[in-house]
């Protein structure tokens, strides 16, 4: 168990740490408003991703793998993105550094990271395979508990990444100047452009 436990950490920690919407979307955010909302981000996000990781882990991402389900769900994270670049885009020009109202940016974080995750197409196929191959990392018959074990791994690996991300962003991108800070959202705007185009490719 605790080798499974270890394992579903290492592949938590590998998953969270590839860059991506989130990552790009909790920069953004980070830059405006500091830790707290890139923290939101990131858990906005863990949310999405548990609930892919119980679909996934109890036997149901096999059904996520279906045509009708897929090409929706990607055309709407696809949109999501478009949308995400065109607002970073457009804040780029904005004074956004001062007098932000801190209760409702971290609402929108929230939100932002829990539709990125819950829209991201990719998280079907991920969570399907973990689901259905837990045999190539020790497990050949794997009952309940085994699931339950790998899942607590992963999130607890996810969690603290949350935080450690959150803190990276704000240590490097909150007291940036104003032209490094609206560079940092053209280039966000470009990843969530580009994030969407590929996701579009795909299908």
């Amino acid at each position: 168990m605790l080798n499974l436990f270890f394992a579903a950490f290492l592949l938590g920690l590998i998953y969270n740490a590839m860059p991506g919407a989130v990552f790009a979307e909790t920069v953004r955010q980070g830059v405006r408003g500091g830790f707290a909302p890139a923290l939101a981000v990131q858990l906005g996000s863990l949310s999405g991703d548990a609930l892919w990781a119980i679909l996934g882990l109890s036997g149901v991402g096999l059904l996520l793998q279906l045509e009708w389900l897929r090409v929706p769900v990607a055309l709407a994270g696809s949109g999501y993105l478009i949308y995400l670049a065109w607002d970073a885009w457009r804040a780029a020009g904005q004074d956004f550094l001062v007098n932000i109202d801190t209760t409702q940016c971290q609402r929108q974080a929230l939100r932002a990271g829990a539709l990125i995750s819950l829209t991201n197409p990719h998280n079907l196929a991920y969570w399907a395979a973990v689901g259905s191959a837990l045999g190539a990392i020790g497990v050949p018959d794997p009952q309940t508990v085994d699931y339950a074990v790998f899942f607590a791994g992963f999130m607890l690996c996810s969690l603290c990444w949350c935080f450690f991300c959150a803190a990276l962003v704000d240590r490097l991108f909150r007291r940036a100047g104003r032209g490094w800070a609206a560079m940092t959202y053209k280039f966000c705007a470009l990843a969530f452009l580009l994030l969407a185009l590929t996701s579009l490719g795909t299908l």
